[in-house]
């Protein structure tokens, strides 16, 4: 089997390295020409967008957004003119799952089957194969191909028809950053009315409140660390397209608008480059106090 891989960002990078380690012959994109001379010398061959058409079985993109994923696949220099029937496209971005479908719908014009398959677990789970992959699409294919995933991922559940894989990744988000609002908040609080946010972390970890979200980030709130594993900016993203997504079909979502104001005040602030965790800095601003020491 030959993968192409487009897209060599801070996951897809990652990603793609752990495809070369499981011994699949990898071919990438080449228009990032430092991440491309890495992934060469591990073994792989980088190429144009239309070469990995051309010459591979399964090709999968893993680009910013929703624009990013259809010049790569139906764009001038996408991979639909030179891609031969029976090709797949697994998209592992995260992006509009109505234009996933409308994608797809194109693709299937030309005999081309696609799967989504956004991916939760930030770089570091990029980097050691453990990310959570959420699947939409044919059943058989995601038979098919979750062994090749798997080599990337812990976790790889199939979620239903195609956009459905980026639905889940939508309501994943939501949960996120209303999670790492909440831990913030309460950190703040605990700062505020005199209890040590470290100890009040320590005490309500291990109960109902406790979760993977407060344990990844309150350590970092605490110690200021902003060192980026996910974007503000991406975070953005992704509640745009939930909002999309919700209003699309009459969902309200208070809360991921409310959190999306939050962190549109970051960015407006400059902080669209630190790790979501930074919302607590809106807390800060606010109360003109910091939570950690």
């Amino acid at each position: 089997m030959k993968i192409g891989f487009i897209g060599l960002g801070i996951m897809g990078k990652p990603m793609s390295k752990n495809l070369v380690k499981a011994g699949y012959d990898v071919i990438v994109s080449n228009h990032s020409q430092a991440a491309a001379d890495e992934l060469v010398a591990m073994g792989a061959s980088a190429k144009s967008n239309a070469d990995i058409g051309k010459e591979c079985d399964v090709i999968i993109t893993m680009v910013q957004n929703s624009p990013q994923v259809r010049n790569a696949v139906l764009g001038s220099d996408g991979i639909i003119a030179t891609a031969k029937p029976g090709t797949v496209v697994i998209d592992m971005s995260s992006i509009d799952p109505v234009e996933t479908r409308k994608i797809g719908e194109e693709l299937a014009k030309k005999g081309i089957d696609m799967l989504d398959a956004p991916v939760s677990g930030g770089e570091p789970k990029a980097i050691d194969g453990t990310l959570s992959v959420m699947c939409g699409g044919k059943k058989e294919l995601f038979d098919t191909y979750k062994e090749v995933l798997s080599k990337m991922a812990s976790s790889v559940t199939y979620v239903g028809e195609l956009g459905a894989g980026n639905i889940a990744k939508l309501a994943n988000q939501i949960v996120v950053a209303v999670n790492i609002a909440a831990v913030s908040e309460a950190l703040m609080l605990a700062r505020k009315a005199g209890a040590d946010p470290e100890l009040v972390y320590q005490a309500i970890r291990g109960g109902l409140a406790g979760s993977t979200v407060m344990d990844a980030k309150a350590p970092m709130i605490l110690a200021h660390n902003y060192k980026p594993g996910f974007r503000i900016e991406l975070h953005i993203k992704d509640l745009t397209n939930a909002l999309n997504a919700a209003h699309s079909v009459t969902c309200p979502v208070p809360l991921t608008g409310q959190v999306m104001e939050m962190m549109q005040a970051l960015r407006a602030d400059g902080y669209e480059k630190d790790d979501h965790s930074a919302l607590a800095k809106y807390y800060e601003k606010i109360t003109n106090m910091k939570i950690g020491k």
